[in-house]
Protein backbone atom coordinates (compact mmCIF):
# COMPACT_ATOMS: atom_id res chain seq x y z
CA UNK A 1 0.00 0.00 0.00
CA UNK A 2 1.42 3.41 -0.95
CA UNK A 3 1.90 6.35 1.41
CA UNK A 4 -0.82 8.27 -0.43
CA UNK A 5 -3.27 5.41 0.08
CA UNK A 6 -2.33 5.21 3.77
CA UNK A 7 -2.79 8.98 4.08
CA UNK A 8 -6.21 8.83 2.45
CA UNK A 9 -7.29 6.00 4.74
CA UNK A 10 -6.05 7.86 7.82
CA UNK A 11 -7.75 11.09 6.76
CA UNK A 12 -10.95 9.17 6.03
CA UNK A 13 -10.76 7.76 9.56
CA UNK A 14 -10.15 11.24 10.96
CA UNK A 15 -13.22 12.55 9.12
CA UNK A 16 -15.36 9.65 10.37
CA UNK A 17 -14.26 10.10 13.99
CA UNK A 18 -14.77 13.87 13.76
CA UNK A 19 -18.27 13.45 12.33
CA UNK A 20 -19.15 10.93 15.02
CA UNK A 21 -17.82 13.26 17.74
CA UNK A 22 -19.80 16.20 16.41
CA UNK A 23 -22.95 14.07 16.10
CA UNK A 24 -22.49 12.88 19.67
CA UNK A 25 -22.14 16.47 20.93
CA UNK A 26 -25.30 17.59 19.09
CA UNK A 27 -27.20 14.66 20.61
CA UNK A 28 -25.76 15.30 24.08
CA UNK A 29 -26.56 19.01 24.14
CA UNK A 30 -29.84 19.20 22.25
CA UNK A 31 -31.56 15.82 22.44
CA UNK A 32 -30.41 13.87 25.52
CA UNK A 33 -32.28 14.40 28.75
CA UNK A 34 -29.79 15.92 31.21
CA UNK A 35 -28.70 13.51 33.95
CA UNK A 36 -29.04 16.21 36.61
CA UNK A 37 -26.86 16.36 39.67
CA UNK A 38 -26.75 18.10 43.00
CA UNK A 39 -22.95 18.01 42.95
CA UNK A 40 -21.86 21.65 42.96
CA UNK A 41 -18.49 20.78 41.35
CA UNK A 42 -20.30 20.60 38.02
CA UNK A 43 -21.20 24.27 38.42
CA UNK A 44 -17.52 25.18 38.16
CA UNK A 45 -17.02 23.36 34.84
CA UNK A 46 -17.99 26.29 32.56
CA UNK A 47 -15.24 28.38 34.19
CA UNK A 48 -12.83 25.44 33.89
CA UNK A 49 -13.79 25.15 30.21
CA UNK A 50 -13.08 28.84 29.63
CA UNK A 51 -9.69 28.49 31.35
CA UNK A 52 -8.81 25.45 29.25
CA UNK A 53 -9.84 27.27 26.06
CA UNK A 54 -7.76 30.28 27.12
CA UNK A 55 -4.74 28.09 27.85
CA UNK A 56 -5.14 26.42 24.46
CA UNK A 57 -5.25 29.85 22.76
CA UNK A 58 -2.11 30.93 24.63
CA UNK A 59 -0.26 27.75 23.62
CA UNK A 60 -1.38 28.13 20.01
CA UNK A 61 -0.12 31.70 19.89
CA UNK A 62 3.18 30.85 21.60
CA UNK A 63 3.56 27.78 19.34
CA UNK A 64 3.11 29.93 16.27
CA UNK A 65 5.71 32.39 17.53
CA UNK A 66 8.08 29.51 18.32
CA UNK A 67 7.90 28.04 14.82
CA UNK A 68 8.39 31.50 13.29
CA UNK A 69 11.57 31.70 15.41
CA UNK A 70 12.56 28.24 14.09
CA UNK A 71 12.29 26.69 17.56
CA UNK A 72 10.74 23.39 16.41
CA UNK A 73 10.95 21.55 19.74
CA UNK A 74 9.30 24.42 21.59
CA UNK A 75 6.67 24.63 18.83
CA UNK A 76 5.96 20.92 19.07
CA UNK A 77 5.67 21.02 22.87
CA UNK A 78 3.33 24.00 22.78
CA UNK A 79 1.11 22.52 20.08
CA UNK A 80 0.83 19.25 21.99
CA UNK A 81 -0.04 21.28 25.10
CA UNK A 82 -2.73 23.15 23.12
CA UNK A 83 -4.10 19.78 22.00
CA UNK A 84 -4.10 18.45 25.58
CA UNK A 85 -5.89 21.57 26.86
CA UNK A 86 -8.46 21.22 24.07
CA UNK A 87 -8.94 17.52 24.85
CA UNK A 88 -9.37 18.27 28.56
CA UNK A 89 -11.85 20.98 27.59
CA UNK A 90 -13.83 18.42 25.60
CA UNK A 91 -13.95 15.97 28.52
CA UNK A 92 -15.08 18.73 30.88
CA UNK A 93 -17.59 20.04 28.33
CA UNK A 94 -19.11 16.57 27.91
CA UNK A 95 -19.32 16.06 31.69
CA UNK A 96 -21.04 19.42 32.17
CA UNK A 97 -23.54 19.00 29.33
CA UNK A 98 -24.30 15.43 30.36
CA UNK A 99 -25.53 16.82 33.67
CA UNK A 100 -26.96 20.19 32.63
CA UNK A 101 -27.90 19.86 28.95
CA UNK A 102 -28.22 23.00 26.86
CA UNK A 103 -27.32 26.33 28.47
CA UNK A 104 -29.89 29.01 27.71
CA UNK A 105 -28.73 32.52 26.86
CA UNK A 106 -30.85 34.97 28.86
CA UNK A 107 -29.50 38.22 27.43
CA UNK A 108 -31.97 40.55 25.74
CA UNK A 109 -31.71 43.35 23.24
CA UNK A 110 -28.72 44.02 20.99
CA UNK A 111 -26.49 41.49 22.77
CA UNK A 112 -28.67 38.55 21.63
CA UNK A 113 -27.71 38.66 17.94
CA UNK A 114 -24.09 39.30 18.92
CA UNK A 115 -24.08 36.23 21.19
CA UNK A 116 -25.79 33.98 18.66
CA UNK A 117 -23.53 35.17 15.84
CA UNK A 118 -20.51 34.23 17.92
CA UNK A 119 -22.06 30.92 19.01
CA UNK A 120 -23.15 29.86 15.52
CA UNK A 121 -19.81 30.79 13.97
CA UNK A 122 -18.02 29.01 16.85
CA UNK A 123 -19.99 25.81 16.20
CA UNK A 124 -19.56 26.06 12.42
CA UNK A 125 -15.82 26.64 12.62
CA UNK A 126 -15.48 23.77 15.12
CA UNK A 127 -16.99 21.36 12.59
CA UNK A 128 -14.14 22.13 10.20
CA UNK A 129 -11.38 22.73 12.76
CA UNK A 130 -11.61 19.34 14.49
CA UNK A 131 -10.68 17.14 11.51
CA UNK A 132 -8.15 19.75 10.36
CA UNK A 133 -6.42 19.67 13.76
CA UNK A 134 -6.17 15.88 13.66
CA UNK A 135 -4.96 15.93 10.05
CA UNK A 136 -2.37 18.63 10.78
CA UNK A 137 -1.04 16.53 13.67
CA UNK A 138 -1.10 13.44 11.43
CA UNK A 139 1.07 15.13 8.82
CA UNK A 140 3.55 16.25 11.49
CA UNK A 141 3.63 12.73 12.95
CA UNK A 142 4.30 11.28 9.49
CA UNK A 143 7.08 13.87 9.00
CA UNK A 144 5.19 15.30 6.03
CA UNK A 145 6.15 18.84 6.95
CA UNK A 146 5.22 20.43 3.61
CA UNK A 147 1.64 19.15 3.94
CA UNK A 148 1.68 19.95 7.67
CA UNK A 149 2.75 23.54 6.99
CA UNK A 150 0.19 24.10 4.22
CA UNK A 151 -2.68 22.80 6.35
CA UNK A 152 -1.45 24.48 9.56
CA UNK A 153 -1.77 27.88 7.88
CA UNK A 154 -5.52 27.27 7.74
CA UNK A 155 -5.88 25.16 10.89
CA UNK A 156 -4.18 27.59 13.28
CA UNK A 157 -6.52 30.55 12.78
CA UNK A 158 -9.57 28.27 12.92
CA UNK A 159 -8.40 26.54 16.11
CA UNK A 160 -7.48 29.89 17.64
CA UNK A 161 -10.91 31.28 16.70
CA UNK A 162 -12.66 28.32 18.35
CA UNK A 163 -10.58 28.71 21.52
CA UNK A 164 -11.07 32.48 21.80
CA UNK A 165 -14.78 32.43 20.98
CA UNK A 166 -15.22 29.64 23.53
CA UNK A 167 -13.94 32.05 26.18
CA UNK A 168 -16.14 34.86 24.82
CA UNK A 169 -19.21 32.60 24.94
CA UNK A 170 -18.49 31.77 28.58
CA UNK A 171 -18.24 35.45 29.54
CA UNK A 172 -21.36 36.37 27.59
CA UNK A 173 -23.32 33.57 29.26
CA UNK A 174 -21.94 34.53 32.67
CA UNK A 175 -22.79 38.22 32.19
CA UNK A 176 -26.35 37.44 31.08
CA UNK A 177 -27.40 34.61 33.40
Amino acid sequence: MSAGTNDRAAIGGILAVSAAAFGFLVWLIYFKTPAGSSISAYDALPAVNAILNGLSACCLTAGYLAIRAKRRRVHMTLMIAAFVFSALFLVSYIAYHNVHGDTKFLGEGAIRPVYFSILISHIGVTVFALPMIFTTFFFAYRLRFDAHRRLARITLPLWLYVSVTGVAIYFLLKAHS
